[in-house]
């Protein structure tokens, strides 16, 4: 198992205002996102676990979820991390058509301003589907998908343990999300 998917590796080189991967000039920084949330049950304890070492991170939330859990949404943004896409439901989105993926993306992205005033956020599509027709269409309506570049593999069924020894044997370079 590799940190590094080949989707990723091939999209990098799209230009970073229609699509990133990792952050060039980032110094000695890595940058943190999270997906499919917010969790009420492990949403809070991140928040926490962020606080303690004064790191911020982004979150692509699902819009259902976020829905569900308003007061979580809003402790995201009080506490300084971003917000991001992940669409409505998640669930089979890349088999929807694309008005219909195009359609979850907005309104998710209506509700997420509610929380941060911004009006597009930056789409992750869900499990990193994305074809051709959905990246254009993305492109038309100035959407920035991001993806990452950098996989921990953290939605194995494995324990702690595993994935600490994962990034022991696969460190993270400066710049990778």
């Amino acid at each position: 198992m590799t940190p590094r998917s080949r989707k990723a590796t091939l999209l990098k080189w799209l230009p970073s205002h229609w699509l990133i991967t990792r952050v060039e000039e980032a110094g000695d920084t890595v940058y943190l996102t999270f997906d499919d949330g917010p969790d009420p049950a492990w949403t809070p304890t991140l928040l926490d676990l962020l606080r303690t070492h004064d790191a911020k991170a982004t979150f692509f939330l699902v819009g259902k979820l976020a829905e569900a859990s308003p007061a979580l949404v809003q402790r995201i943004v009080d506490e300084g991390h971003r917000l991001g896409n992940h669409s409505w439901h998640h669930r089979q989105f890349h088999l929807r058509s694309i008005q219909e993926q195009l359609d979850e993306i907005e309104r998710t992205d209506q509700l997420l301003q509610q929380f941060d005033g911004k009006i597009r956020h930056d789409f992750r599509p869900p499990r990193g589907l994305l074809g051709w027709q959905m990246l254009t269409a993305l492109v038309r309506k100035r959407t920035r998908v991001a993806y990452w570049s950098y996989d921990s593999l953290d939605h194995r069924d494995e324990d702690a343990s595993a994935i600490i020894n994962f990034f022991k044997q696969h460190p993270l370079p400066s710049g990778d999300i």
